[in-house]
């Protein structure tokens, strides 16, 4: 496959849309255009010559690196969600129903995806356009934290940049996509149940123009 085609495709998928959801679409429209570019994106990876879903089964996940990540990531969390509402526990508390359906859901519907579009389809498909080792795994981090831009916040930006590089380091660096998803997974977990969802919301979006 040509380079300028992979750049095209690269550039649609990781740039344009991610600021097109930002920039131009009114918020109820949000997460249907971001999901049809998911969709578009599983499906480039589907087509991707040399990639096997079976493949993605390969990788263990390490526990110490997982405890780790989970700890920081909770530690952080708290701090930013004491910060913010002064009440980590308050959405928890008052909506325990959907924060049980947000644990339950949120692995299946949101970080598999994600971390298939922005680790396997990234690392797959467009390696030959990409830097690798460390770089790459920056840009892909910024990149990550780009397609986050819809919510324009600070908090939501520097948390996804920080997500990102853990994710990329645990497929790319650790070769195991098991991993990654459960990081994600657990890093969404753990904002969601410590109150910090509001930041995730579309319709707390202001926009500052």
């Amino acid at each position: 496959m040509r380079h300028g085609r992979l750049w095209a495709e690269w550039g649609v998928l990781y740039l344009a849309l991610p600021l097109l959801i930002a920039v131009v679409l009114p918020p109820g429209s949000m997460f249907p255009a971001l999901f049809a570019g998911t969709a578009f994106g599983i499906w480039l990876l589907h087509r991707t010559g040399g990639f096997r879903w079976r493949d993605l089964r390969q990788g263990r996940i390490e526990p110490a690196a997982v405890a780790v990540f989970a700890v920081v990531t909770m530690a952080v969390a708290l701090a930013v969600s004491i910060g913010t509402s002064g009440d980590p526990l308050r959405f928890a508390t008052a909506n325990p129903g959907f924060l049980v359906l947000i644990l339950i859901f949120y692995p299946i519907l949101s970080a598999l995806p994600q971390e298939l579009v922005f680790r396997v389809l990234w690392y797959h498909r467009y390696a030959p356009i990409l830097p690798g080792g460390w770089p790459g795994i920056i840009l892909n981090a910024a990149v990550f934290s780009l397609a986050h831009l819809m919510y324009w916040s600070g908090i939501v930006a520097v948390m996804t940049f920080v997500g990102g590089l853990a994710f990329a380091w645990a497929y790319q660096r650790r070769g195991s996509f098991p991993m990654a998803v459960v990081m994600h997974a657990l890093a969404g977990q753990i904002v969601f149940a410590l109150g910090l969802g509001m930041f995730f919301y579309s319709g707390n979006v202001v926009r500052p123009f």
